[in-house]
């Protein structure tokens, strides 16, 4: 079985696979959430935030 231990748990390569994959959607559901929101506390907030880690928008 190809497995990785971590912190004393076994975890399939599978299973890190799918980790990966829902942590992905879901980052890209914020980002394009936030990006094209008509919410505009929401997409100031996304806005200024881009802002402060440096990642140009604009």
């Amino acid at each position: 079985m190809n497995s990785i231990r971590t912190f004393g748990t076994d975890v399939s390569a599978q299973s890190r696979l799918m980790q990966l994959a829902v942590a992905g959607l879901l980052g890209l559901f914020v980002v394009g959430f936030v990006g094209f929101s008509h919410v505009e506390a929401a997409h100031n907030a996304g806005h200024d935030y881009r802002h402060s880690m440096a990642f140009p928008c604009h």
